[in-house]
């Protein structure tokens, strides 16, 4: 079964990230450059939260709310969670349920290697389903029970 670590190699280990005094509307740029639902938040050399689609959409409600004034600290979800690097997709899939989460960055060693989308662990499950389904059909196809020697004439 797959690891975080591995989803994240596959997946490309690009780690985008902001100060905590960036605008909303610079995260929001660079997630549009990159293509991702969340950028991590820094401060020096250290992770301390992340900002997400979801945390833009909660913010966005206020009536003062002005994304090229307002600062990603402020509206940055803290502390920061981990998923370890060895986490099997059954242990992503229940953290993410768990803490209601669809983002987590994928910790070794101390430092964040990359990160893990919903969308990540859920389509490695589903590979991971068709390699399983490909290798029973593999074993079970009609030429293995052909081979056990039943003789359907004999009926």
């Amino acid at each position: 079964m797959k690891t975080a670590e591995e989803i994240v190699l596959d997946k490309g280990n690009v780690i985008v990230s902001v100060s905590k005094d960036h605008t909303l509307y610079d995260a929001i740029r660079l997630m549009n450059e990159h293509k991702v639902g969340a950028v991590l938040i820094q401060e020096g050399e250290r992770m301390v939260g992340i900002w997400t689609e979801r945390d833009y959409l909660r913010a966005s409600s206020d009536p003062a709310f002005d994304p090229r004034r307002a600062r990603v600290g402020d509206f940055m979800s803290s502390p920061l969670r981990f998923a370890r690097h060895d986490a099997t997709l059954t242990q992503l899939e229940e953290t993410m349920l768990g803490l209601y989460v669809r983002h987590l960055p994928v910790e070794k060693e101390g430092r964040i290697i990359g990160m893990v989308s919903v969308g990540d662990v859920l389509r490695a499950n589903l590979l991971e389903k068709d390699r399983q389904i490909k290798e029973l059909n593999s074993i079970a196809s009609w030429q293995y029970y052909e081979n056990w020697g039943w003789d359907r004439k004999k009926k």
